[in-house]
């Protein structure tokens, strides 16, 4: 910046040819051969049933071994990529060993049984998380994202104590299971008090809205800890409410409660993307939409749809931000092609994305079941549509191809997504201990479908930026703590 001058803190940039320390090399390898254990468990399960506990502690089941596969892929990856990406850091052993912690911390979460161990586990992976985002200790705003995340964290693990210890002494079960078990006897004031904290510390692991906060001022972390973040630890509120599934499917009312929560931070989150330029920014605003659709599939009662949107996300938003660097290197179309693509898109192209939607609606009704009847189901279908047709929108939005290309390619790429989503939703289905719990319709159902669509219609045209007071409000909404911006790289260039 002009009259100002910057000091190198650590030297020359570093030679990422040379040999990386041990330390990350091993931690790597480790990584990827648990990688390689965990598909060793989950092909045993899924072929033979296996499954294997500490009676009392753990219990590896078809969920564990799902967990394991996903967060040792994401965490593989994000090694690998660390390797380069911290080269140099007076920071990358400490980052190396955090986060092969964290690793380890979240294994052990999917399968712990005891609820001493749950809980002591959540809270060792929220403050494990917080380390990461604060890794470098010489900034002052790192340090002050880490005691935001800290904070929630900490909020997060109280409430899930006190979840657990009301469950414990409602049905005298010290383990996940025996509460599961015993989940036909609760009812009433405690297990109000315990599915209510249950609920709030689902919230706000995932980010849901308002708890968002902690999540938007973590972008001063390491990319790649922000990676691992939104692949493998905001998804922890969807395994939550899904190995408590049933202490949550006691009353259809508090299901519903989950369906609002969820989906008002599945509108709320694309709201906030909208008026949002940052590119980290974005992609967190998107997070706390996504994390609102995994929790109202637990709502509705698909928790195999709830699991199989939290390991897809994961796979999407992972490679988004490792790649988050490339989408700096835009090229603005000229404004002949800006016109052209808006008079094709303006008619024959919603038409086109409106039918795909409906089509690959059906697609996954026939290939499930659901949406054949009028209950959940029927929502959850809904949700189906309205992504394939944003989606689809978007591709004959943005896609550089020939208009006609374009339209016809359309169809013939989302229709086999569709049938793979659904294939793979029966697969992670399957691997659960949990049956599917769906629910009546009722009028606040079909409330939010409309508000969906509403929110979706005004976004496109661009209502919501008409009002003043309201662009602002999702724009305030959208800021992070104040003592966490990087405003200057003169606070934060290590080279």
């Amino acid at each position: 910046m002009p009259g100002t001058s910057s000091n190198p803190t650590v030297g020359a940039r570093p030679d990422t040819t040379v040999e990386s320390p041990f330390v990350p090399v091993a931690l790597t390898w480790g990584v990827w051969s648990l990688f390689a254990a965990s598909i060793a468990v989950l092909v045993a399960n899924l072929r033979a049933g296996w499954t294997w506990e500490l009676p009392g502690l753990v219990a590896v089941d078809g969920l564990t071994a799902l967990m394991w596969v996903v967060v040792t892929f994401f965490s593989g990856i994000v090694h690998s990529y660390s390797r380069r990406y911290m080269a140099g850091s007076s920071h990358e052993t400490r980052f190396f060993l955090v986060m092969s912690g964290f690793t380890a911390a979240v294994m052990a979460l999917v399968a712990a049984d005891h609820v001493v161990l749950f809980v002591s586990l959540w809270a060792a992976m929220g403050l494990l998380m917080a380390e990461l985002i604060g890794i470098n200790k010489g900034w002052n705003q790192a340090r002050a994202a880490a005691t935001v995340a800290r904070k929630y964290f900490l909020a997060s693990s109280a409430l899930l104590g006190v979840a657990l210890l009301a469950l414990w002494r409602a049905t005298g079960a010290s383990t996940v299971s025996g509460i599961g078990a015993a989940a036909d006897t609760l009812g009433g004031p405690v297990w109000l008090v315990a599915v209510s904290a249950l609920v709030l510390a689902a919230m706000i692991q995932s980010a849901l809205i308002p708890f968002h906060g902690w999540l938007l001022s973590s972008m001063t972390g390491p990319t790649p800890a922000s990676a691992l973040m939104h692949a493998g630890f905001v998804n922890a509120g969807g395994i939550l409410l899904t190995r408590f599934a049933p202490v949550v499917t006691v009353d259809s009312g508090l299901m519903l409660a989950v369906v609002a929560v969820g989906a008002a931070s599945a509108a709320g989150g694309k709201l906030l993307k909208s008026v949002q330029t940052d590119i980290k920014g974005k992609l967190g605003c998107s997070t706390v939409g996504q994390m609102g659709f995994m929790i109202m599939q637990a709502g509705l009662g698909f928790f195999g749809a709830a699991v199989t949107h939290l390991v897809l996300h994961g796979f999407y938003k992972a490679y988004q931000f490792l790649s988050s660097g490339e989408q700096v290197h835009r090229t603005s179309p000229s404004g002949a092609t800006a016109d052209t693509v808006g008079r094709l898109t303006s008619a024959v192209g919603v038409t086109v994305a409106v039918l795909t939607g409906i089509g690959g609606g059906v697609v996954f009704t026939v290939l499930t079941g659901k949406g054949a009847n009028v209950d959940s189901g029927l929502l959850l279908t809904f949700f189906v549509v309205f992504t394939t047709l944003h989606a689809a929108r978007s591709a004959v939005q943005h896609t550089s191809l020939p208009p006609l290309v374009r339209y016809g390619a359309v169809p013939v790429v989302f229709f086999p997504a569709i049938v793979i989503y659904a294939v793979v939703y029966e697969g992670v289905s399957g691997l659960l201990t949990v049956s599917t719990a769906t629910t009546e319709l009722t009028l606040l159902h079909g409330l939010i479908a409309v508000g969906f669509v509403s929110v979706y219609v005004a976004i496109e045209t661009g209502v919501h930026e008409q009002s003043r007071r309201l662009y602002v409000a999702l724009l305030n909404a959208t800021q992070p703590a104040s003592d966490t911006l990087l405003t200057s790289t003169e606070e934060y260039n290590e080279y």
